[in-house]
Order: C-alpha cells, then sequence, then structure tokens
C-alpha cells in the first residue's frame, strides 16, 4: 500500500544524509573502521525505503535522516567494542529491550517455542556483551492502564468537549507521527496522551531502572528490538526527564530483521538465557501478551474497563465484526437495546485515511479506534518476515500469528510488578509524577487539508 511517492528506492532526503554518513565514514581512520565493524562487517547499514515508512515525503527531515542512519547494528557494535577496551570512563550498560510482537518472528525462524527463543535471543545478546534484556510488556501494562484511565474520563467530558472523543490510541508510531506531520490540529487533540510502550521502556530502563543500580541516563545504552522501522522515528524523540538531567530514552532501535541478520552471521556459542526484570535478580520466567490477536490490544483491555466503569457490565469475550475488510473491525456494547460503546480498530492507512475523512467531517461513530499503521497491525510490522523480494512472506506470517495467539493473555491490571511500580517509582500514582513519566503531549504542524488528497 504506498503513496504516489513510494517506491523500493530510499527517498531524496534519506539519498542525501547517505551522502553525508558516508562523507563521515570516508573520514574515518581504515584501523578504526576495521575495529568497530568486527565478524558483523557484512551487515546492511540501517536504512528507511518509503514504502516501510508510512507518510510522504515530507515525514523525514535532513537532520532525522542522519540519526536514523546511525541506528543501526554498527551503531549497536560501537558501544560493545567500546566496551572492551581499558578505557572504563567510555564504558556503557547495555540494554536490550524486545518488543513481544517480535517474538513470534525468531520463535518461527527457529522452530521452538516463544518462551526458548526468547531464551536463545537472550543468551545470544548476553553473548555479545548485553548486560540486561528486558521484555517491554511491563511498558504495554502502564501504556493500557493509562489508556483506559483517560478513555473514561474523556466519555464523562463529552459533553463539555466535543473533541474528547473519539480518542485515538497513540502507540503506533508511524500513525502518530503521520497525525502530527500530515493531519495536524484537526485530528492530534483526539489522540490518547499516554505514552507508546517503547516511550514508557526509555523511562523504565533510563530512570527507575538506572536509579536502582545508581547508574546515571548517560552510563546506559538502551536498545529496542522492534518488527517495524517507525520505532526508529519514535527514538529521536523519546526524552526521559530525571532529577538530574533530560536523555534520549531509546538510543538505538533494531528491527527484528536486522537482529535476526546478526544472528545468521554469528559464530557465537549460544547459551540460552532467562530474560530480566527491572526488579533486581528477579527473571521472567514466561513469556506473556495482551489482549490482541495482532498488537497490544488496546481496544480490548479499553473496552472491558470501559464497560464496567460506565455501565458496569462485565465483558468477559470482546466480539469483533470485520466491516469494509479484516483490517477495520467493530465492538460494541449494548444496553437496554442501545448502543452505549462503540469501539473500532483500523490498520493500514486506507482504513485510517477513510476514517480520517470520516472524522473530519464528523461522521465518525465511533467512541474510540485503536490505529495501527501496517496492514495486519504490529505483528506484520515491515521490520520481520519479508520476502527476499520485499513484499511479505505470508506463510510465515500465518505461522507467527498462530504462534502469538498461543501465548498466555495477562490483564495489565493483575500484574503486581506495575503496582510495585506505581508505589515505588510513580510515588504511589502522584498525578504529576505519572503525567511527567507515562504521558506526552502531540505537535500539530500538518499541512493544509491538501495533505489528505495523498493517494494510498
Amino acid at each position: 500500500m504506498k503513496c504516489e511517492h513510494c517506491t523500493r528506492k530510499e527517498c531524496n532526503k534519506k539519498t542525501k544524509t547517505d551522502d553525508q554518513e558516508n562523507a563521515l565514514v570516508d573520514a574515518t581512520s581504515p584501523a578504526r573502521e576495521k575495529e568497530e565493524k568486527g565478524e558483523f562487517h557484512k551487515l546492511a547499514d540501517g536504512k528507511i525505503f518509503l514504502s516501510d515508512c508510512l507518510a510522504c515525503d515530507s515525514c523525514v527531515t535532513t537532520g532525522e535522516g542522519v540519526r536514523i542512519s546511525q541506528q543501526n547494528a554498527k551503531d549497536f557494535f560501537r558501544v560493545v567494542n567500546l566496551n572492551k577496551k581499558c578505557d572504563t570512563s567510555q564504558h556503557k550498560v547495555l540494554a536490550v529491550s524486545v518488543c513481544p510482537q517480535s517474538l513470534p518472528y525468531f520463535a518461527a525462524k527457529f522452530n521452538l517455542s516463544v518462551t526458548d527463543a526468547s531464551r536463545r535471543l537472550c543468551g545470544f545478546l548476553k553473548g555479545l556483551g548485553v548486560h540486561y534484556v528486558f521484555d517491554t510488556t511491563i511498558a504495554a501494562d502502564f501504556s493500557i492502564l493509562e489508556s483506559q484511565k483517560e478513555f473514561v474520563r474523556r466519555f464523562q467530558q463529552h459533553s463539555e468537549d466535543k473533541r474528547a472523543l473519539p480518542m485515538l490510541t497513540s502507540a503506533c508510531p508511524g500513525w502518530v507521527r503521520y497525525a502530527e506531520r500530515v493531519l495536524g490540529s484537526p485530528i492530534t487533540p483526539h489522540l490518547c496522551t499516554a505514552k507508546s510502550p517503547q516511550q514508557i521502556m526509555g523511562s523504565l530502563v533510563k530512570d527507575y531502572f538506572g536509579s536502582q543500580q545508581h547508574l546515571s541516563p548517560d552510563e546506559i545504552f538502551h536498545v529496542i528490538v522492534g518488527p517495524c522501522y517507525d520505532r526508529k522515528l519514535e527514538a529521536l524523540q523519546e526524552d526521559v526527564h530525571t532529577a538530574s538531567r533530560t536523555s534520549q530514552g531509546v538510543d538505538c532501535v533494531l528491527t527484528s530483521g536486522e537482529l535476526l541478520q546478526m544472528m545468521e552471521q554469528s559464530d557465537l556459542a549460544v547459551k540460552d538465557a532467562t530474560v530480566d526484570t527491572l526488579f533486581g535478580d528477579l527473571k521472567e520466567e514466561e513469556v506473556r501478551r495482551h489482549d490482541g490477536a495482532i498488537s497490544d490490544g488496546y481496544l480490548a483491555h479499553v473496552f472491558r474497563h470501559a464497560a464496567k466503569e460506565l455501565f458496569g457490565e462485565e465483558v468477559k469475550e470482546v466480539t469483533y465484526r470485520a466491516l469494509r475488510n479484516k483490517d477495520f473491525q467493530e465492538v460494541t456494547l449494548e444496553k437496554g437495546g442501545e448502543v452505549v460503546l462503540r469501539f473500532a480498530a483500523a490498520c493500514g492507512f486506507r482504513n485510517i485515511q477513510n476514517m480520517v475523512l470520516k472524522l473530519r467531517k464528523g461522521r465518525l461513530p465511533y467512541h474510540f479506534v485503536e490505529v495501527l499503521a501496517c496492514p495486519g497491525g504490529c505483528l506484520h510490522g515491515r521490520g520481520q518476515a519479508r520476502a527476499e523480494d520485499g513484499h511479505a512472506d505470508k506463510a510465515l506470517l500465518r505461522q507467527m500469528e498462530g504462534i502469538y495467539s498461543e501465548i498466555p493473555v495477562r490483564p495489565p491490571e493483575s500484574s503486581e510488578h506495575v503496582q510495585a511500580l506505581y508505589r515505588e517509582w510513580l510515588h504511589g500514582a502522584d498525578p504529576p509524577r505519572v503525567q511527567a513519566a507515562l504521558h506526552t503531549s502531540f505537535a500539530s504542524t500538518g499541512l493544509p487539508p491538501s495533505g489528505l488528497d495523498i493517494k494510498w
């Protein structure tokens, strides 16, 4: 699904930044270049193609293109190699956080269970020199819980503020960037202010975990492994505010495909290892997910919470009804013969554009929409499950969907670790502290209405 500018070639902005990066590389001494590349010299540079991106060529500035080009395996191994040198002043604590939607990809590729694939992945990373490997599910817990609270508040205030509803999710970085850069102020007030799981994980690692380990944010190099390229864009804007300073929450993003390439080119003898937690010596014994077939399941969790809080209804099974296509689904709650909650999930930009057009005309009938830029959702992110021709590997994706569906579901409300963090890290859910750590605001630098005429 491409706009008129999309090709497999890189856009002009990225081409320019590649020239700038090459100039920097040329200036580097051959000895140093050889030392930093090491055994992984065959890895491709980190690049984002327009067909991998989710908006038109106004999306990425030249400066952002330079920073994106630095988010690749070279940057990761630069830190690994610095840690091997005698100058300890240059050493960093390496922490890698893995998104749950990446694990079915590795499980399918390794022909392992998700839990065993997670341990294999963790063992490989620690064999390279990574100190801690985390699961981002705990960050998604926070994001979902804060989204639930915000929806209930918006629903109750809707009569006073017409832009309170529909509430649109903000966990997908491709969608949020499109909303900010292209759609602008008519749409951004509808975005949920809860930070995405990646943004919250940056705060958890650099702020909470760093303070527990007596480390400043600058002493930690935090890497995210995720299913799509847009997380690289998201990392450019993730600032963590601590008591002493402001720093970047995520230093580097690697797609699942990039990490698999690293594993395939490595001759390391891998010993399985258990994923770490943010709580000292505690380990993650089993992989868990949220109640979403292809994503973190914001719709299902917010729907259940709203039904109970607003209408006293316990919803055990969320029933989806496909409308225009399988990537646009609806969920409703009826009470007394009347629909009192109407939710939807919209995946892919054809569905997103239709949703936005109806919203601008005041004809969107939903209270809440879970918005995901990738057709098929997060599991189908373009950073994984691609065939050699660049198209989706449909057989692999079907296998991944089956694997993901078998992962046990854990409601965010049931996490004792999350409740402990609300008490310890967020000072008993102190409102200013929660607002600073778990919520954000959105820019409204959108283009004129003609920006909606892009043909996806």
